[in-house]
């Protein structure tokens, strides 16, 4: 379980997560909603190392994150995918994938191998564009890259970062659709970022409205996707 208790992150004199506290259930998907500047990106970005909160705690299975590096937090099981579709263009498919498990490579070879087959049949067509250079790729073909470059070091706990940004809805209905299958098989925790409110709500377990750094909710993702008052208030439709 990972437990965010009065997190507090700040960009010089701008306050960016406020007191944020939530928890992300074990095997579950949780999604966090807000519009642009609600804090959505610096919440994985504490999370995952990447930013220093100024007070508070971050824990996963009762083991506190704060202070730790980024690399140590990727070895507690925790894999964190960017926006922005983030893959290393010079580098072919498979290379950007067997970069994901440079640290699981020497212990376990073969699992690792079984990992990448496994993202394959999750998303066919990097397979057919294996030998492809990921400079290349379509955007939505690029994010399956980057998602599968997480998962292939067999995290516990992923976090996801817009997944939907710049793609079509059908990509991104696809991408979406194959977490979700891949945390009910595997028993991922997922901590979703996306302002496609409908989309995120309807695959996740519960759901987190960010609004200016603060938590507005924090409900099972049925009721505040249902709780018109909630969207036309935070989300403005």
């Amino acid at each position: 379980m990972l437990e965010v208790r009065d997190l507090t992150t700040s960009y010089g004199s701008v306050v960016a997560l406020n007191s944020v506290s939530l928890t992300v259930v074990e095997s579950k998907i949780t999604t966090v909603i807000g519009a642009n500047g609600a804090g959505k990106s610096t919440l994985l970005r504490t999370i995952s190392g990447l930013e220093k909160p100024s007070s508070g705690s971050v824990t996963w299975k009762g083991e506190s994150l704060l202070g730790k590096r980024p690399e140590e937090i990727v070895r507690m099981g925790i894999a964190h995918v960017p926006e922005g579709h983030a893959v290393i263009s010079a580098l072919t498919v498979e290379e950007n994938i067997s970069m994901g498990a440079l640290f699981r490579r020497r212990a376990h070879k073969q699992d690792v191998a079984q990992a990448t087959e496994e993202l394959y049949t999750l998303f066919p067509r990097l397979l057919e564009r294996r030998k492809q250079l990921a400079g290349t790729l379509s955007g939505g073909e690029r994010q399956m890259l980057a998602i599968s470059r997480a998962l292939v070091s067999r995290p516990s706990l992923l976090l996801l970062d817009e997944p939907s940004l710049g793609l079509a809805p059908l990509v991104v209905e696809q991408i979406i659709d194959s977490i979700n299958v891949l945390s009910q098989k595997t028993g991922l925790t997922v901590l979703l970022v996306e302002q496609n409110a409908n989309t995120a709500l309807s695959v996740a377990d519960y759901g987190v409205l960010l609004s200016l750094g603060k938590v507005a909710a924090y409900l099972p993702a049925d009721v505040l996707k249902a709780d018109a008052s909630l969207r036309a208030a935070y989300l403005g439709y």
